[in-house]
């Protein structure tokens, strides 16, 4: 096995972990392909601590500065439809933490409003590296493309199918050494994340909500259970 065919696989699968794992496996011929802006599991520059993960990608494609995988990071995560508390106080932390890069999936809601006030950033996408997804932060996607890093496990233009997206969250819990949950439900992606945070053991900080507040009502939750809250000092005023 060697790279080339790695990234083969990754094209003609579609990015799908499991064909590719088969492929592997059965050591199926195909013709090796290469990319510019790929990294490989056997090449030197993947993060480590996707190796941490039961199922660590095989290929990341990416646009923008793959240095940043080398920096200091936080994931900001949470609803997409988030309430104007859990809006402000995600701008105060990314505000915050201006000497981090910090990770989000680049989604509607708490996501964009963390990447856009961070001073880096990377986006992890649950669609091929060169889907816009969602339309409405096309301009947010470029810029992090532009000025930070965009990663994806799918090549070209495969298309975000609902099971990309916690699957893809593992990648965000992964290369964040600490996970901010800004607002967050039961059943939601935001739990995927944190799922995935607490079996990679890593710090977990939950924002705290008055309790007549509805949207808080899980989070609270989670500090009851043991999460620790987000205290001032991590909040820029």
């Amino acid at each position: 096995m060697n790279r080339e065919k790695l990234i083969a696989y990754s094209f003609y699968y579609g990015g799908e972990y499991g064909k590719i794992l088969n492929a592997i496996r059965e050591e199926k011929e195909i013709d090796g392909r290469e990319c510019d802006h790929a990294v490989t599991i056997m090449d030197d520059n993947y993060p480590s601590s996707f190796l941490e993960l039961r199922y660590p990608p095989f290929v990341v494609f990416y646009k923008g500065n793959i240095e940043l995988l080398k920096r200091k990071t936080i994931a900001i995560v949470g609803s997409r439809s988030p309430c104007e508390y859990a809006l402000k106080a995600t701008r105060a932390l990314s505000l915050h933490w201006q000497d981090r890069v910090i990770v989000s999936g680049l989604a509607k809601g708490i996501d964009a409003c963390a990447q856009e006030n961070a001073k880096q950033t990377i986006g992890i996408l649950g669609c091929g590296i060169d889907y816009i997804y969602p339309a409405c932060n096309r301009d947010l996607i470029k810029s992090v493309g532009r000025d930070g890093l965009v990663l994806s496990e799918y090549p070209g233009l495969v298309k975000p199918y609902a099971g990309h997206f916690p699957f893809r969250n593992r990648l965000i819990a992964a290369l964040a050494e600490r996970v901010y949950i800004m607002q967050s439900s039961v059943r939601s992606g935001t739990m995927t994340t944190l799922n995935e945070a607490l079996e990679l053991q890593k710090e977990i900080r939950v924002l705290p909500y008055d309790i007549f507040c509805r949207e808080g009502i899980h989070n609270n939750r989670l500090i009851y259970e043991g999460a620790q809250p987000i205290l001032n000092e991590e909040i820029a005023f």
